[in-house]
């Protein structure tokens, strides 16, 4: 499958179809260009593939939204294939057609997670020629039928009674970490990683997108462990990890930065100097009476919020400096503030 698709092309339906329109442009596409229906027609495989995912994401409102926000390419980049088609109703909807997904040789079933990392994996990398694997008990998609082809067992001619053989296995996933930076988060990047595969380095592009949270992980499809049996290599996935920035803190897409003021400006209000992640400075004010720690909240001069559009806010965190080591007349000072009761 391709890292940009429009799933509303695929499925056929407009941007604002309903979730029963889907549905129904999905089952209509999923019958038309399901593998054993057309034997040996790896477009026809292709296609199948693609409506499956169209439909895992359109069907599920929060990809949905995430794919309507972020558009295909930065969708795919977020979400994994595993993240695509988990929690999806598929197998519910090829159960209405008459497919059995269960007592597939040994108790497997087609919705498992393996070395892919796609739960639809056992159903997409069966061979199409003479039927699909596990599929043997099915009664096919017609009143009274037992597949598409007259005495038919599963859903390809002749049928394979469990006897199939699966295709190539796909290359093992790899997972490693990517440190960015506050302003790499801010405004969006274009990183560079060297990957050393059978003796040679490859220098390969990774865009990361604004507001991207720690822990979150990119994929970059076809850049994983090679397959042992002949098949697609796997897919790498970059962990986001946060570089410490020597001003600032993140809290979600809110940034913390501390100001220091004095004693005298913390009870009868001052104004300090803020700095901001994008460059510029501003001049803040500090009410009168303002407790240490407190936190001010300045609009709009924290991180991109993901999934959502805007910006988070700065915090700037208030701390009230003590001297330590205050002068004779400083000292007096402060003796007659106590004797008053400050």
């Amino acid at each position: 499958m391709t890292d940009s698709m429009d799933y509303y092309k695929t499925l056929g339906v407009a941007k604002d179809a309903s979730p029963t329109d889907i549905k129904k442009a999905y089952r209509k596409l999923a019958l038309k260009y399901h593998p054993d229906r057309n034997p040996d027609d790896k477009k026809a495989e292709e296609k199948f593939k693609q409506v499956s995912e169209a439909y895992a994401v359109l069907s599920d409102p929060e990809k949905r939204k995430q794919y309507d926000t972020y558009g295909s390419t930065d969708f795919r980049q977020r979400f994994s294939q595993e993240d695509i088609f988990r929690g999806s109703n598929l197998g519910d909807i090829l159960r209405e057609f008459g497919i059995n997904l269960g007592g597939m040789g040994g108790g497997r079933t087609s919705f498992r997670s393996g070395g892919a990392g796609n739960p639809f994996e056992f159903f997409f990398q069966q061979g199409t020629g003479g039927g699909t694997r596990g599929f043997s008990g099915a009664q096919g998609f017609g009143s009274g039928a037992q597949g598409f082809g007259a005495g038919s067992q599963g859903f390809g001619g002749g049928g394979c009674g469990g006897s199939c053989r699966p295709g190539p296995q796909k290359g093992d996933d790899l997972t490693m970490e990517l440190a960015v930076s506050l302003e790499d988060i801010l405004n969006g990047a274009e990183k560079t990683i060297a990957l050393r595969h059978a003796g040679r380095t490859d220098k390969v592009s990774v865009k990361v997108p604004p507001g991207i949270e720690e822990g979150k992980k990119l994929r970059l499809s076809g850049h994983g462990s090679p397959s042992p049996m002949g098949g697609s290599p796997g897919d790498l996935y970059l962990k986001i990890t946060l570089r410490p920035h020597p001003l600032f803190g993140r809290e979600g897409a809110n940034l913390v930065i501390e100001r220091q003021v004095s004693f005298s400006g913390a009870v009868l209000g001052t104004t300090v100097e803020v700095p901001t992640l994008d460059g510029t400075t501003l001049k803040v004010k500090i009410p009168a009476g303002t407790q240490p720690n407190a936190k001010l909240r300045l609009k709009g001069k924290g991180l991109p919020i993901c999934p959502k559009s805007g910006r988070g806010d700065l915090l700037v965190s208030i701390v009230v400096a003590v001297p330590k080591h205050p002068d004779q007349e400083q000292r007096e000072l402060i003796e007659k503030l106590s004797a008053s009761g400050l």
